[in-house]
């Protein structure tokens, strides 16, 4: 009727379509699921803590061997869990170093307490205060095939190495068309507030490097 030159196939889908939308107006808060409902969340805390197959015990509770549910488990913090999970890593992987300032007595938040001790001090090492120098340097270790694990002391600190990490390392991989990449190079470092020094200990600046290519 609108438009003559159209199909009548295209004429009855657009006559249908509008018709449609004059009958009632959207909901007011839109037809996906809301936050409330989404299948895709988990509504409350215990069903976000939950791992499926795995039951916890307190400490002082005996348990057969320490197995619980046919998997070991050992309530940690944060802190304890990231230096597990490093521990792990370089038992599985006689190339993996931990690096970067203090690190060696175990770092401001005492995430590599006892490593250098575990692993010895090749493994385990201060470096200079320059985080490009960390940077650059784990890129290079992860180069040649080593797993590099570099810490960023605060990540307020990772400005300075901003141009290796965007620059370098996530380009070596295109730039060099394959023959290096740096997938076994991890920089860890704390973000968000400490409680204290809100001038450059506070800051969370990861989104930086969502935007940067590779």
């Amino acid at each position: 009727m609108f438009y003559p030159q159209l199909s009548s196939k295209l004429r009855t889908r657009y006559n249908s379509t509008v018709a449609a939308s004059e009958q009632a107006p959207p909901p007011a808060d839109g037809s996906l699921p809301g936050l409330a409902t989404s299948p895709l969340l988990l509504g409350t805390r215990d069903a976000a803590l939950k791992t499926p197959g795995l039951s916890w015990l307190e400490e002082d509770e005996p348990s057969p061997g320490g197995i619980v549910s046919g998997r070991e488990t050992r309530k940690m913090n944060t802190y304890q869990a990231i230096r597990d999970a490093m521990s792990h890593a370089m038992q599985r992987d006689d190339t993996a170093v931990v690096f970067g300032e203090d690190v060696a007595f175990g770092g401001v938040f005492r995430c590599t307490m006892g490593l250098a001790e575990e692993f010895g001090r090749e493994r385990v090492f201060n470096t200079p205060l320059t985080e490009q120098g960390i940077a650059g340097f784990g890129i290079g270790l992860a180069a040649m095939g080593q797993t590099a694990i570099a810490e960023i002391q605060f990540s307020d600190y990772i400005f300075p190495a901003f141009d290796q990490l965007v620059n370098e390392a996530a380009k070596i991989r295109y730039r060099s068309g394959g023959q290096f990449n740096v997938g076994k190079l991890t920089v860890r470092t704390p973000s968000m507030a400490v409680g204290h020094g809100g001038l450059y200990h506070s800051q969370s600046p990861e989104g930086y490097f969502i935007g940067a290519a590779g």
